[in-house]
Formats: C-alpha cells, sequence, structure tokens
C-alpha cells in the first residue's frame, strides 16, 4: 500500500506542476508531457488526453520488454495523471517571474519523479521508449532517454520560442536535482539500478566482489593499526 500511496502522491505532484505553473507560464518538459504542452500551445489540442493516447500507445508497445510489476502500476499511474491534469487545467494563472515560474516547476515536478519513481512505477513516455530500446538494442538507459527529453526541448525552441525553452531548461535541472534528494536523500549516497535477465549472477558478482574489498580494507586497517603500534 505504500508504493501505491507514493505513486498515486508522485502522480498528483507532477500533474500538479504541468496544470498549475508550466502551461500557465508557457513552458514545456521533457518526454511526452512535453510534447503534449507544445501541441497545446501550438494546435490547442488538450495535454490530458494527448498524455493519456500516447502513453496508453507506448505502453501497449512495451508491454513484451518492460516488467510485468511495472506495467500494473503503469496503467494506474498513466490513466491517473491525465485525469488528475484535465481536473487541474485551467486552474491558475501566469507567474509574473518566468524564473520563478520555473523554479516552482522544477521542484514539484522533480517531487513527484521521486514518490513515482520510489514506488517503481514510471509515468510512461520517453523512460518507457529508453527502457525498451535498451532491452531490444543495448542502448544506454539514461543517455537515450536524455537525448529523447532533449529533443522535444529542442523543439521547444521552434513552438514557445528560445527565452521559455531557457527556462524550461532550468525546470528540468531543478527537477533532476529534487528528484535525485527525494531518491537518495540529503546524504551524498548513491543508487545503481542494474537491469539484466541474468539477474541473480549479476547479484551474486556484486555480492562477492563487495565482501572482498570489505575484507581488503579490513586488512589494510588492522595493518596500519599494527604498524602504528
Amino acid at each position: 500500500m505504500k508504493e501505491y500511496g507514493f505513486m498515486i502522491l508522485g502522480t498528483f505532484f507532477f500533474a500538479f506542476s504541468v496544470a498549475i505553473f508550466a502551461m500557465p507560464n508557457g513552458l514545456a518538459e521533457g518526454g511526452i508531457p512535453g510534447l503534449a504542452l507544445l501541441l497545446y500551445y501550438g494546435m490547442g489540442w488538450s495535454p490530458s488526453l494527448v498524455t493519456l493516447l500516447a502513453n496508453g500507445l507506448i505502453l501497449l508497445i512495451g508491454y513484451r520488454y518492460l516488467p510485468r510489476t511495472m506495467i500494473v502500476k503503469s496503467i494506474l499511474t498513466i490513466p491517473l495523471f491525465s485525469l488528475f491534469l484535465f481536473l487541474l487545467e485551467d486552474r491558475s494563472g501566469p507567474v509574473h517571474d518566468p524564473l520563478l515560474a520555473a523554479l516552482y516547476t522544477g521542484v514539484f515536478t522533480g517531487v513527484g519523479f521521486g514518490f513515482v519513481f520510489r514506488s517503481g512505477s514510471t509515468t510512461g513516455g520517453s523512460s518507457t521508449i529508453a527502457r525498451m530500446v535498451n532491452h531490444k538494442f543495448g542502448w544506454e538507459l539514461t543517455g537515450t532517454n536524455f537525448v529523447l527529453d532533449a529533443a522535444i526541448v529542442v523543439g521547444g525552441i521552434f513552438v514557445i520560442g528560445p527565452v521559455q525553452t531557457l527556462y524550461t531548461v532550468v525546470a528540468l535541472f531543478i527537477g533532476k536535482k529534487v528528484t535525485d534528494y527525494v531518491l537518495e536523500g540529503f546524504e551524498s549516497k548513491k543508487v545503481v539500478h542494474i537491469f539484466s535477465s541474468s539477474y541473480e549472477a549479476v547479484a551474486k558478482s556484486v555480492r562477492t566482489n563487495l565482501e572482498l574489498i570489505r575484507l581488503f580494507c579490513r586488512g589494510r586497517m588492522m595493518k596500519t593499526e599494527w604498524m602504528s603500534i
């Protein structure tokens, strides 16, 4: 239940960020929400409908490449995000300071992503596509996700202009930092996610090597203490 609570809370924060701060202030996003916002600015299409259809199609294509638990949670997250977005659309006016709007967008997006990722779910879009091509072609996960998001953001130059695109980059940077804090806390620790079909062998190898490193470091410390005596 805790994971589903994180998922619902994170989805709401992300939708809140898009509808209350990004949309009224002419900012974009990465991935499918960013594409939906650009279509909203350029053609007046509803972001909630675009995200629902696009993410649903991507999830349908990626069904055979993604873990089943992620599929189940994403089936809940994707329509929930579109629902929250629909309910929050046109509920807010523009913030007169665009930098402040970018800061708010980044903070709420980061909190939302952090909770969604902690629940083991995904918001769909570019992250789902990145996982699919990683599974099919072996492309690097983070790099592929970055390229897909960057393509949407760069495309925003032709719709919202270079200034608003720059503010969008600021919002994405802040969102990335806030997401890291939500996932890892404020301590200087790092989490590494390894996706492999041979996960048991990888886990065993990691545990074995970490134990060897621990014993080695312990031996060096004991030797240093003996020499100091």
